[in-house]
């Protein structure tokens, strides 16, 4: 430093600039304590030559550099009018970029002042910003693309500004959960021979992970918020096994598939009951599963790491959203006060099957399989005592006169024309044949797969007439109505349940055995029963209509309807190890239809993700990452490819990665450099030599060419 009472005159080709420091700020936050700020702007400026007189800051010397210590001083000026201190490493990075920009490095948009004034978080007493340009920027990515890449040697803040910005969209509520993974590299992935318990296997791998999260949030709140799944941090192995076994059924628009059948562009009802596309389809081998039963008795198989959209009543009673779990986040914690805690989704709206051709109006097939007798030893007939059921029949069944014996009974015969032969089939009875129910008794009757996958209006229209001849409202005060349901066909039973869950309501069944019931009457008769009866109890959604009887529909109605129909969680229970597969859909939800009309899903949605050291992963292993992003959510990669840990032969899917996502819409790239270290001064120099090294000896990843061509 020069302080000097007397102005300076520049010589011939020199320029000379003078800066006032306000009053308000004391000259120390300028200079530095001890002017340790000033002898680092007069090491950076060797040819201009600086003077400090009071308040007042004059440069002399080469145009070039006395312009870039005036633009100094006014950065200075800007980051000190925040409130924040300048440092020496702060005036070191300033230079640094304001050199570079003056080399035409960079789109020259930032300036010192705006990289170093940025927050990000603040917590615990100290605040997490960018301290270089190229931090800026990536920081900056992060804001504005859904997929961002930060790449760059160990100490350039990869990672940490990456967790802070996760931090920062948790806080904000703009995201639900945060989830941190790695690749488990150097135990191959596999474990399950290191001592101690999973938590002791894979803690060395995750521990930076956790100390990032210590400096930025309360550690008391750490468990907490783990526990609630809101954040997550496995390894890379564990997050991808989220998985069905590959013979579970998965709903198609053609019916239901395995989901190990099931190939990239295939179709699966969504839980819009739309068709979405499959994105992509993941073998996960061997592993443990589990049946998560609900309480209507639906059931599907899982993985442990399985996700589930659920919501408690306390979600509901405060208007939060659903959340996602995995099945072991809920093992053991299904009970709330008695009463199940994890309500799950359903349907909301009907599946929409392809309609199909069919031989009978689907009104009449459900009243027959209901209350008719189709043995085909004699003409068929009708029972009820509604000769409203009777006269809706005769009119959706062309040629067919349905003719009033007496009591209950009804026959349906075929309408002669002039000309006819007595030995032309009864129309019903040539469908009934087409339709393999010709000669089903009440204990075997079935509704056929083309009316059960057809339209809508097809299906509901078969429960229809299966509910006014079979079954009924049921009205509890201060209730909404159930509809119950009796047949004596486990077959009829399982279809009216097919048909009601795909309509988007529940069933319960039980059973009533024969053994023991009073014996009915027929005719001043008694009649015992022959099969044990299925009572189905049924709740359809507001604005199914499930009765066209008058006198059950007006009960219905004036019962208060049908509700909202509920599904919750049950019981979790092992079920063995099977070979399993995940899968990928399109649908905004990510929720598709697996067996008993559950909805699951796998991807990952309103997330902040993070894949840290990702240089250590395979293609295979950042495809399978990649394609887990769901709706609403955020993942940024780090890693460092000068630093794989693979094994020999094994290409790294961050190198891969850049050669097929470079300049694909909403993926950002970011890079950092040495230069761009924020630890000790010397790691970046450590940096710039090994790279120095590098080039000059021909060698990649430390690792020499010829010698590893030579093992090759």
């Amino acid at each position: 430093m020069t302080q000097t009472p007397t102005a300076h005159t520049p010589a011939q080709g020199q320029s000379r600039a003078q800066f006032t420091v306000p009053a308000k700020h004391p000259m120390v936050t300028v200079l530095g304590s001890g002017d340790a700020l000033l002898r680092v702007i007069e090491k950076a400026f060797p040819a201009a030559d600086i003077h400090v007189r009071g308040n007042e800051i004059s440069a002399v010397g080469d145009a070039r550099e006395v312009a870039l210590v005036q633009r100094l001083f006014d950065e200075m000026m800007l980051v000190l009018r925040t409130g924040q201190p300048m440092t020496e490493d702060a005036v070191e990075r300033s230079i640094a970029m304001l050199r570079a920009s003056e080399n035409g490095e960079g789109d020259g948009q930032e300036t010192p002042a705006e990289v170093l004034t940025q927050n990000i978080l603040s917590s615990r007493g100290r605040t997490i910003r960018p301290k270089t340009l190229n931090q800026k920027r990536y920081v900056d990515a992060i804001d504005k693309h859904t997929i961002v890449f930060g790449i760059g040697p160990a100490g350039t803040g990869k990672t940490y500004l990456a967790m802070a910005k996760a931090v920062q969209a948790l806080q904000a509520k703009q995201v639900s959960r945060i989830i941190l993974t790695r690749p488990a590299v150097e135990a191959g992935e596999r474990l399950g021979f290191l001592p101690g318990t999973l938590y002791d296997k894979i803690d060395p791998y995750l521990r930076p992970l956790y100390d990032a999260l210590h400096d930025m949030l309360d550690p008391d709140s750490i468990p907490r918020l783990m526990a609630a799944g809101t954040i997550e941090v496995a390894p890379l192995a564990y997050m991808r096994g989220r998985a069905h076994p590959t013979f579970t059924n998965v709903l198609t628009p053609d019916g239901w598939r395995p989901i190990g059948d099931l190939q990239v562009g295939d179709l699966v009802i969504g839980s819009n009951g739309e068709p979405t596309p499959v994105l992509g389809v993941y073998p996960q081998g061997e592993k443990d599963v589990y049946r998560v039963m609900a309480q209507d008795g639906a059931w599907t198989l899982c993985c442990g790491e399985h996700l589930w959209t659920v919501r408690t009543r306390d979600d509901k009673r405060r208007d939060k959203p659903w959340r996602v779990l995995e099945t072991q986040e809920m093992i053991g914690n299904l009970r709330a006060a008695q009463a199940r805690r994890y309500e799950l989704p359903m349907l909301t709206a009907p599946v929409r099957f392809p309609e199909r051709e069919i031989p009978m109006d689907p009104y009449a097939l459900g009243l027959l399989l209901g209350d008719g007798c189709l043995t085909g030893s004699t003409t068929p007939s009708f029972a009820t005592e509604d000769p409203e059921l009777a006269e809706a029949l005769g009119a959706v069944l062309p040629g067919v006169a349905v003719r009033h014996k007496g009591g209950p009974d009804y026959v349906l015969n075929r309408v002669k024309s002039p000309g006819d032969v007595v030995t032309l089939e009864n129309p019903v009875m040539g469908v009934l044949r087409e339709l393999d129910l010709l000669r089903t008794r009440s204990h075997t009757k079935f509704v056929p797969d083309d009316y059960l996958q057809n339209s809508v209006e097809v299906r509901l229209a078969v429960l229809q007439g299966l509910l006014d001849s079979d079954g009924g409202p049921v009205t509890q005060k201060d209730r909404t109505c159930r509809i119950q349901y009796a047949t004596t066909s486990i077959l009829l039973r399982d279809d009216v349940i097919a048909l009601v869950q795909s309509l988007g309501g529940v069933a319960y069944t039980r059973r009533r055995a024969t053994e023991g019931r009073k014996p009915g009457l027929a005719k001043g008769r008694e009649v015992a029963y022959r099969h044990d009866a299925h009572i189905v109890d049924i709740r359809l959604p507001e604005g199914i209509e499930p009765f066209r009887l008058a006198r059950k529909r007006d009960t219905y109605h004036a019962a208060g309807g049908g509700g909202r129909p509920m599904r919750f969680i049950d019981s979790i229970e092992p079920a063995g190890r099977e070979e399993t597969v995940c899968i990928q859909v399109a649908a905004e939800d990510s929720l598709y239809v697996t067996q008993d009309y559950l909805l699951t899903h796998n991807t990952l949605n309103d997330a902040f993700i993070i894949l840290d050291e990702a240089q250590n992963t395979s293609p295979e292993q950042m495809k399978m990452f990649l394609t887990r992003l769901g709706f609403e959510s955020k993942i940024v990669i780090t890693g460092d490819v000068t630093q794989v840990d693979l094994p020999s032969g094994t290409k790294s899917g961050l190198r891969q990665v850049q050669d097929i996502l470079e300049g694909l819409d909403d993926v950002h790239f970011s890079r950092l450099t040495s230069h761009d270290v924020v630890r000790h001064k010397l790691v970046g120099r450590i940096v710039d030599a090994y790279e120095k090294y590098d080039s000059e000896n021909g060698t990649e990843n430390g690792t020499h060419k010829g010698a590893r061509n030579k093992r090759k």
